[in-house]
């Protein structure tokens, strides 16, 4: 599989715009957590699941499961949750099916690199992302149609089984939780120096200025595995041409180097002198420790920026808000909502088990295991149990409610062969030298008819 070129599905394929009210009414699936990808070849490093999470307990295969024992005993578990408090929190919802699981985790950066390679030999359940993504490798035939374990969900609102579809109606992902991009920030740093949380351009280019004079970084600033930068682009395209402009691009249908393109380049090159420098050098997880310790006022990411802190202090001290609008034509009322979630191996070697942990992993048990220590998503599961949720939870279910149009992110919304060796690179370039763009856009534009059929 390494070595051949993927040929991406049809450019009608790419994007994914949530209805607001299914998001919030619908509410998601009976099926939403379990597997989660990981096993990268000899890089993956092998944990056998616990019944008492990442606190430690009895193994869990030695643990009599109920159904586990039903599916055909263990079953294999792909996770990139390697990250401390997002690994434990995983740790539960699978602790919570009482099946039969050994998890191989690695990092989120290798596994992302090296999906192409690791479905040739995966886990009997992975991790991976809604929408084009999981239809890319839906339509390679690389995973697993699980529409009959769809089929008895009930949970699930319209919007989710629609995310959770491949090209040829069946259904290949089941989801575990959505969150949004925005700008975070401390509200005792909003408070002690004055700040107003901006709506325009105007406002802020005078906030970021006034940070500055008051010693602080505008905004924490990260791209270590060249992916958060991405976020980046995603909302300024948004917020200067718009949501279709935006999927169309992503699609094929409009040009790297038109000037329409071009002027996102311009209003990013014109925002970074305001971010932290050195970017491509930094995870962020580093970034997000500069919020916290109010070195950096702002930062733009998703909300799963609070699970890098266990802090209760600091956490109840986060907010966020919307990215602003740049141009008040386009307005502020799209943005990238990402779904997470699970599919199976085409061929798992255990497959009754397979579906098994998919069909418990996708209860209201499973992600309210999951949240109650991950704290930073909205579940999916329609029945989840909501009335722990934070503050952040509940203005993440607001935010995503009153957008009208919500994308999934750049790598899950186009081909993830032209996200990886285009424009993560491309992006890095104009991060470490913006003086280069056209270069850069040329190059992109150059290379995206391999990928974009």
């Amino acid at each position: 599989m390494s070595g051949t070129t993927e040929q991406s599905p049809s450019p009608r394929d790419v994007g994914f715009s949530i209805n607001r009210r299914q998001v919030l009414i619908g509410g998601a699936g009976a099926a939403s957590a379990a597997a989660l990808l990981a096993a990268c070849g000899s890089d993956a490093k092998t944990t056998p699941a616990t019944t008492g999470g990442a606190t430690g307990g009895t193994t869990a295969g030695t643990t009599a499961a109920t159904s586990g024992a039903a599916a055909g005993g263990e079953v294999t578990f792909g996770s990139n949750y390697s990250d401390a408090k997002p690994k434990e929190a995983m740790q539960a919802a699978i602790d919570s099916t009482g099946l039969k699981v050994k998890v191989n985790t690695t990092d989120h950066n290798s596994y992302q690199g090296n999906i192409t390679n690791y479905l040739a030999q995966p886990d009997d359940v992975l991790c991976w992302f809604a929408g084009y993504r999981m239809r890319f490798f839906a339509d390679k035939g690389l995973v697993g149609d699980i529409s009959d374990v769809w089929s008895k969900f009930t949970d699930f609102g319209d919007s989710f089984k629609t995310a959770s579809t491949g090209n040829d109606g069946k259904q290949y992902f089941v989801p575990l939780y959505y969150y949004p991009w925005a700008v975070h920030y401390r509200k005792s740093v909003f408070a002690e120096k004055g700040y107003k949380v901006p709506t325009n351009k105007a406002e802020l280019v005078a906030l970021a200025t006034k940070m500055q004079a008051d010693g602080l970084i505008p905004f924490a600033y990260a791209n270590d595995g060249k992916w958060p930068v991405q976020g980046t682009f995603d909302i300024l395209n948004m917020r200067v041409n718009g949501y279709k402009y935006h999927v169309d691009l992503l699609a094929g249908k409009e040009k790297w180097t038109d000037p329409k393109t071009k002027a996102v380049f311009t209003a990013w090159a014109e925002l970074l002198p305001f971010h932290q420098t050195n970017a491509n050098g930094r995870t962020w997880q580093e970034a997000a420790t500069s919020l916290e310790k109010k070195e950096a006022g702002m930062y733009y990411l998703g909300t799963f920026v609070a699970t890098n802190s266990k802090d209760q202090a600091y956490l109840d001290d986060l907010d966020f808000f919307n990215f602003p609008a740049l141009d008040d034509k386009i307005g502020a009322d799209a943005l990238d909502a990402p779904i997470d979630g699970f599919m199976m191996a085409a061929k798992p070697k255990n497959i009754e088990g397979a579906k098994a942990l998919l069909a418990g992993l996708g209860t209201a048990k499973a992600v309210d295991a999951f949240l109650k220590i991950e704290g930073a998503s909205v579940a999916a599961n329609g029945k989840a149990d909501t009335s722990g949720y934070n503050a952040i939870q509940k203005k993440s279910q607001e935010l995503v409610s009153k957008a009208k149009n919500i994308a999934q992110f750049l790598d899950r919304d186009t081909s993830p062969d032209f996200v990886s060796n285009v424009i993560g690179d491309a992006f890095a370039a104009f991060v470490a030298d913006p003086t280069q763009v056209d270069t850069i856009l040329k190059g992109i534009e150059d290379k995206k008819s391999t990928y974009l059929s």
